[in-house]
């Protein structure tokens, strides 16, 4: 018989609603028990919507009497490290939504504790369960690209400021704009696949020309950031990750350099480029979807397959820690006007 794990949720929000709430609602191994968030009302509103007894407006608590063996964190981005170290003190293991924090002392932390449980901490990185992603890493791990030696990735909106003079707009609860919400999923992508290099220096720019004129509110963090990182490897990757932007149209995009093949994922669609006896190539994969339904279920599913055993974990502590690191040297770098070594 499979062991049920029992779950609290912290954060009740749009993020677990859309995302996190159908991946536990199919899972078999997987029975919600307790809901934290802030907000009374939305938590018994979220208790009742999926049968859970248990209802909290204090974390803490809820780690104290509702006998958790899981805690799933999808408050805001302030809240991440603080919520997930107590849990792991705790004795309960932790899965986090990105970004894993909003500083890399908090995501050292967040890893220090988790070693020190031997609990498992993962933070959300649904991109790499896309079909194309995985069938890219493999492709990547068995050589198919050849050596890796630069590449670029981005998200850019031509319109699309998230939560507009909320939390996500506020600095001090969101640790940032774009590149802290968008520039986690394909910085991470594109490491992945390059075998997760280590990063050694970045260097970075922000702007905000569109977030004073179009939020309500709080409006403190860039609405669009490029950058430079270099990595342990002598590989390089330029970034580019906006909110608000006057461009065609919005995209999303990792494209990879190697010795052997190329590489590019824009919108999900992947394209390999290679060249054989002399002849250029252009490759698709030919049964693979462009867009799963699922990817947080299957990062989810993933989870609970490691605790259960039954896999070993594909997104790791030090990931997280190496992810904050670049972003928070990013803004750094933006602020002082130079490269910055790790």
């Amino acid at each position: 018989m499979s062991t049920l794990y029992r779950i609290g949720i912290a954060g009740a929000g749009g993020i677990f609603k859309e995302a996190h709430l159908p991946a536990w609602l199919e899972h078999p191994e997987a029975e919600i028990v307790a809901i934290f968030d802030a907000n009374e009302v939305r938590a018994h509103e979220m208790a009742v919507q999926v049968g859970a007894s248990l209802v909290y407006t204090d974390y803490k608590q809820m780690l104290a009497e509702a006998n958790l063996d899981i805690i799933d964190i999808c408050t805001p981005n302030l809240y991440h490290s603080e919520i997930a170290i107590a849990a792991l003190e705790a004795g309960v293991h932790v899965i986090c939504e990105k970004p894993d924090a909003v500083s890399p002392i908090e995501a050292q932390k967040m890893a220090d504790a988790a070693a020190q449980s031997g609990k498992l901490l993962m933070a959300i990185r649904n991109n790499r369960f896309h079909p194309n992603v995985q069938f890219l890493q493999k492709f990547a791990q068995e050589g198919g690209l050849g050596e890796i030696y630069t590449g670029r990735c981005g998200w850019i909106r031509r319109r699309g400021i998230p939560g507009k003079g909320g939390w996500f707009t506020t600095k001090e609860l969101s640790g940032g704009g774009p590149l802290i919400d968008l520039g986690v999923h394909f910085i991470d992508v594109a490491m992945w696949v390059m075998g997760n290099p280590k990063p050694v220096a970045v260097s970075g720019a922000t702007y905000r020309k569109f977030g004073d004129a179009q939020a309500e509110g709080m409006f403190d963090v860039e609405d669009l950031a490029t950058g430079f990182i270099r990595f342990d490897n002598g590989a390089t990757l330029q970034i580019e990750f906006s909110w608000a932007s006057n461009i065609e149209e919005e995209v999303n995009f990792v494209e990879l350099r190697g010795t052997k093949s190329g590489a590019s994922l824009r919108m999900g669609e992947l394209s390999l480029f290679s060249e054989i006896n002399g002849q250029l190539l252009d490759m698709k994969p030919s049964r693979i979807k462009r867009k799963p339904a699922k990817m947080h279920n299957e990062n989810i599913n993933h989870f609970i397959d490691c605790l259960a055993g039954r896999a070993e974990p594909i997104i790791r502590p030090e990931h997280g820690v190496d992810m904050i690191k670049i972003l928070s040297a990013i803004y750094e770098s933006a602020e002082t006007g130079r490269e910055l070594r790790l």
